[in-house]
């Protein structure tokens, strides 16, 4: 097992590992950038290190900051949670040949699966079903001629990349004319896929080590997205029957084979609500963010396993021991205000109630006198409720959220629409897909309002008083 591990990240995920480490035995490193100086993450740590007074965001993203950092703590191995470099092939490879295990998938493996068309090619001759797909697009006038051969309705989507970012639907060329007035297909790989509507987001957590062993942990329903962001999950997905469950499990399985898959990661499917066929759409190389629902109907720790498995330990459960049990949802919490198209209001923490009791967990990188800082995602925590049945469960979520107090002058959370989601008759009966928030809660899809230009002035007046230029850029991007 490892000595010391030094983890390149922040926030909520740097603290989920820190404690998996020291139920391990492991001692931990922290880097932190001047923003995060006294950060929880940095407090938790063994030892501190510095990677930067640079730009804030900048400084998780250093790879020679990274690396000189592990050198100079001795570490043995890098976790990179998720986001930043957690899917970098060069990044794995640079902490390999350094002397250093890279706690994740192969490098050969991140590159392959980060390029959604290789992937695709990679996974081809193993039968798993796909969505028609285009080819990388170069032009222009290459979109218009692929989306027909696609059939609209057809996603463009980034060849590289996921969460949901990037992402644009378009119904017909009129629609998809205006989307290619913002994107340049030149710069930025796209290609094209069929979208299916009716359909919801199945993913299935995948675990599998150095020595053939692949095993899945069933699945997430993470169908409740605004925008292809995912807001809340939920597991098992009450659209599957056993033998549903059984089918996407082994299709997962299967993918993770072909791209010869070992640590944990998650296989992400659309599942056709019409033909109740599942589409395969990319595998996340990392730790997921709602990794937790999982970890509690399994009992299953995934960080744990993770770095087990990195440290070359062969599965220690089969197929057949994985047992499910109760339902469990989580909801992410961010400093948004979904009331005003979720812009970003980070701000220092005056006070914050967390909620607890039986069945509740709360995963968290901040407390109360810290800063949500505006440079980072905008996540405060995760709750999970575990409940015996899907009813049981989202009445703990109700009753957690109600619980969940937090704040501050500027802050504002996207804690009404959880519990808005969590009212609604729809979802309440398992009544849900991809479109759920746009059908059932449309205030929250809308587009930005338009602004005169004094009030564009005021906003970027009030946001170069309390902001650096990072934020303000992009802040200048969606006013404009």
């Amino acid at each position: 097992m490892f000595k010391r591990v030094l983890i390149a990240n922040r926030g909520e995920i740097a603290v989920r590992i820190i404690r998996a480490c020291q139920e391990l035995g492991i001692e931990t490193v922290a880097v932190y950038s001047d923003a995060d100086k006294n950060a929880l993450h940095t407090q938790m740590a063994d030892i501190r290190c510095r990677i930067g007074p640079e730009d804030p965001m900048e400084s998780y993203l250093n790879k020679d900051a990274l690396l000189y950092a592990a050198y100079e703590s001795e570490a043995d191995a890098v976790h990179p949670g998720y986001g930043f470099l957690s899917e970098d092939a060069q990044f794995a490879k640079m902490v390999n040949r350094a002397g250093m295990t890279w706690i994740g998938p192969l490098p050969e493996t991140i590159a392959l699966v980060g390029d959604k068309d290789a992937a695709r090619n990679a996974m081809e001759p193993s039968g798993i079903p796909m969505a028609k797909g285009s080819l990388p697009l170069d032009s222009n006038e290459m979109a218009i001629e692929e989306a027909k051969k696609v059939v609209y309705p057809a996603i463009l989507k980034p060849v590289s990349g996921g969460g949901g970012k990037g992402m644009f639907i378009v119904h017909n060329e009129e629609e998809l004319r205006k989307v290619l007035n913002v994107v340049d297909v030149t710069k930025i790989r796209y290609y094209f896929e069929h979208y299916i509507e009716q359909s919801r987001h199945i993913e299935v957590q995948i675990v599998a080590d150095n020595f053939g062993s692949i095993v899945h942990l069933g699945e997430r329903e993470c169908s409740i997205q605004r925008r292809n962001q995912k807001l809340l999950e939920e597991t098992p997905s009450t659209a599957l029957s056993d033998e549903m469950r059984t089918r996407v499990g082994k299709l997962a399985v299967e993918a993770a084979r072909s791209v010869h898959y070992s640590s944990i990661g998650t296989v992400e499917f659309l599942f056709d609500l019409a033909t109740h066929e599942f589409y395969f759409m990319e595998i996340n190389p990392r730790v997921q963010v709602e990794h937790g629902i999982t970890e509690a109907i399994t009992g299953i720790d995934l960080v744990r396993t993770q770095i087990k498995i990195a440290a070359g330990d062969p599965l220690d459960f089969t197929q057949k021991d994985v047992k499910f049990r109760g339902h469990a949802i989580e909801c992410r919490i961010n400093a948004e205000d979904p009331d005003n198209n979720f812009m970003p209001a980070p701000g220092k923490i005056d006070f914050m109630h967390e909620p607890s009791g039986p069945r509740v967990r709360f995963d968290s990188g901040v407390t109360a006198g810290l800063s949500i800082e505006p440079y980072y995602d905008s996540l405060i925590a995760k709750v999970i409720a575990h409940g015996r049945t899907r009813g049981d469960a989202i009445k703990i979520m109700q009753r957690a959220l109600n619980e969940f107090i937090i704040e501050g002058e500027d802050i504002k959370t996207t804690i009404s629409l959880h519990k808005r989601i969590l009212d609604d008759s729809y979802f309440q009966t398992g009544n849900i897909d991809t479109e759920f928030i746009k059908k059932r809660l449309p205030i929250y899809e809308q587009e930005p309002k338009k602004l005169s230009l004094k009030e564009k002035l005021n906003l970027r007046n009030n946001i170069a008083e309390n902001l650096t230029s990072v934020f303000d850029a992009g802040v200048n991007d969606f006013i404009e």
